[in-house]
């Protein structure tokens, strides 16, 4: 990809997410309530994901007409420039409903179904993530690397749950046989902000069952954009079924762990 795209790209990203951002983080409602869900009566959306996903995909769709579209809360148009922009407009909307401060917008821009522009902003927390492919990764504009890479018996992993019980169940039998084997587990609620941190060094590794193109998009570059691996199941990518991403030495010992365990079933 060009340097002039990737400077376009990347650019557009930061200023969608930074005005998504403020949306979100200024106008939030002090009644705030469930304007829809989606798999379950758990899984859940306001009417500020809407807001927001339209505000991103109208300032993007703006300045790029013929790019195409991917957005958690509906927006899917095929497009014809090779772009595609995969939009969570609310990653975390769980904690956002509740007043909690681990939610972030996540932008990621894929050219010919490869991601080359990421970011992750998260205002609660003061900090916006990006990267760009073979550009590294940064928060709020300086370089991130991740973890040196401890034992697992020493690392901070962390995880996310589904919205369905049956999932859930499966998921927590693989916890409570991975939990003994690492320093501790840790579940904040989105996973653009565990890939993020990730890639900031503030978890040793991540994983989970469920995620959509929107929940890891841009914070599985960040992430490899700051030195970890991400994928699936062994050998391969990762997808709905799995996603890992680690710094290397505990990816290699995280994953086939996660595939003995079965966590890429239910």
């Amino acid at each position: 990809m060009s340097g002039p795209l990737q400077d376009e790209l990347i650019g557009l990203a930061l200023e969608a997410a930074r005005r998504a951002g403020e949306l979100l983080r200024d106008g939030r409602p002090a009644d705030l309530g469930v304007a829809a869900t989606k798999t379950s009566p758990i899984d859940v959306v306001t009417e500020m994901d809407i807001a927001s996903e339209k505000l991103i995909t109208g300032f993007l769709a703006e300045h790029r007409p013929d790019d195409g579209f991917l957005g958690e809360e509906g927006a899917s148009v095929a497009g014809s420039s090779g772009v595609r922009w995969v939009v969570d407009p609310v990653d975390g909307t769980v904690n956002y409903l509740y007043g909690l401060p681990s939610w972030a917008v996540s932008i990621a821009a894929e050219k010919d179904g490869e991601a080359v522009a990421g970011v992750v902003a998260a205002p609660m927390r003061g900090e916006t993530y990006h990267a760009v492919l073979g550009g590294g990764a940064f928060r709020n504009g300086e370089p991130v690397r991740c973890r040196p890479a401890p034992p697992l018996s020493q690392a901070l992993i962390g995880t996310g749950f589904a919205y369905l019980s049956e999932r859930r169940a499966a998921q927590a039998e693989v916890l409570r046989t991975l939990l003994p084997q690492v320093r501790d587990i840790r579940r904040g609620g989105s996973a653009a902000i565990d890939l993020c941190d990730v890639a900031c060094g503030r978890l040793d590794g991540y994983y989970e069952r469920g995620l959509n193109p929107w929940d890891m998009a841009a914070g599985a570059l960040i992430a490899r954009e700051a030195g970890a691996l991400t994928g699936g199941r062994p050998g391969g990518p990762a997808s709905n079924d799995l996603v890992v991403a680690a710094s290397p030495d505990v990816f290699a010992t995280l994953q086939p762990l996660l595939e003995e365990l079965g966590a890429w079933h239910d």
